[in-house]
């Protein structure tokens, strides 16, 4: 199989467009049109790894953690970065990263550390604001079906475990061709009214194009009439960070602990009343002091999340527990989503969990 079908296969579960406007998730080095011999998979995309991956004779990095955030001006090998694309490019092996579309897919980063935490009844902390469009094309009733399979097949109509959703109406349209028109129905010059169905789907912004021309495409009208309207709704199903439920409450040291030896932490920094008993805990995995607030406002207990710094402790500790669980910790997960993914698509496609990948930061 082509590198591509195994990026594939990824971005349908973690699709790029759910990334952050400022990251840079998706191919950073190499061809995917190239067969895929194996790959391996880390968080973040070392000069070890790709010597691992040469070792092991595979041609495919996947990394949580884009290797490149910004352009390259040069590459000499006088940075790690430089020395990681040259070596991918000499050894024709392509890297590929899913970062914040993996943390906002849903079942993503948070989800799986979640899991691991111990939450059920999970829902999304931050939902994605601002990515849907609707779409409202008006069509004679008699093509109404065969618009709507074409919108479904471009991805209109799937709202978190629903798909081929849509509204129709019936009414009547009304027309007059003019000269130079070539009308599917109706003659030219002459007054036509159409018993027509309304349509009504919404989906990802980042899809329009793709959605308005398979519905051009399916359309008998030489000139259908139909609006495009953003929306302000949240994606429910797709943001960042968790919150869910203990199925046994207990005090917030003792959960401390318990999350220390499950996610296999060397120390976790919090702050707040350690007998505060915790029944909600809000999770996010990599960076989220930013999200302090939204915990607070969804009535969680406990907040944990990696790269808090000494002010968010001691502005938030006296609502909410506090817990750096850290970066790396909070995210080692993403290499058992792309093994699941994998696995699931392609059985028999050799994958590596990378031996290479470590936690740059040690515990004294």
């Amino acid at each position: 199989m082509k590198i591509s079908e195994i990026t594939g296969a990824i971005e349908k579960y973690a699709p790029l467009w759910l990334q952050e406007e400022w990251d840079n998730a998706g191919l950073q080095v190499g061809d995917t049109d190239r067969e895929a011999t194996g790959a391996v998979l880390c968080v973040d995309a070392t000069e070890a790894i790709v010597d691992e991956a040469i070792d092991r004779g595979v041609n495919l990095v996947i990394s949580h953690h884009p290797l490149l955030f910004r352009g390259l001006k040069r590459i000499t090998g006088r940075t790690a970065t430089e020395r990681i694309v040259a070596k991918a490019l000499k050894h024709d092996i392509a890297i590929y990263s899913a970062h914040t579309n993996m943390d906002s897919a849903p079942g993503g980063v948070s989800w799986a550390t979640g899991r691991r935490a111990g939450l059920t009844a999970m829902r999304t902390l931050v939902p994605q604001q601002g990515r849907l469009m609707k779409l409202a094309v008006f069509v004679p009733s008699a093509y109404s079906n065969a618009v709507s399979e074409a919108l479904w097949e471009a991805g209109a109509g799937r709202m978190g475990n629903y798909d081929r959703c849509a509204y129709m109406t019936d009414g009547r349209g009304t027309y007059r061709p003019l000269p130079g028109a070539d009308p599917a129905i109706g003659t030219v010059g002459q007054s036509h009214t159409e018993a027509e169905t309304r349509i009504e789907v919404v989906f990802p912004t980042a899809i329009s194009g793709r959605v308005v021309q398979a519905m051009l495409k399916a359309h008998p009208y030489e000139e259908p009439a139909f609006d495009l309207i953003p929306l302000a709704n949240d994606i429910t199903s797709a943001g960042l960070g968790v919150i869910g439920s203990l199925k046994t409450p207990m005090p917030a040291s003792e959960y401390i602990a318990w999350v220390k030896q499950a996610l296999g932490i060397g120390a976790i920094p919090y702050a707040g009343d350690a007998r505060r008993m915790v029944h909600r805990v809000a999770l996010c995995g990599g960076a989220g002091a930013e999200f302090i607030g939204n915990a607070i406002a969804a009535g969680a207990d406990l907040y944990m999340c990696g790269d808090l710094k000494y002010h968010d402790f001691t502005t938030h500790a006296d609502s909410i527990v506090l817990a750096d669980i850290g970066h790396y910790e909070s995210e080692q997960c993403t290499k058992e989503i792309f093994y699941d993914i994998i696995q699931k698509n392609f059985p028999n496609f050799a994958t590596y969990y990378a031996e290479e990948d470590k936690n740059p930061i040690s515990y004294g």
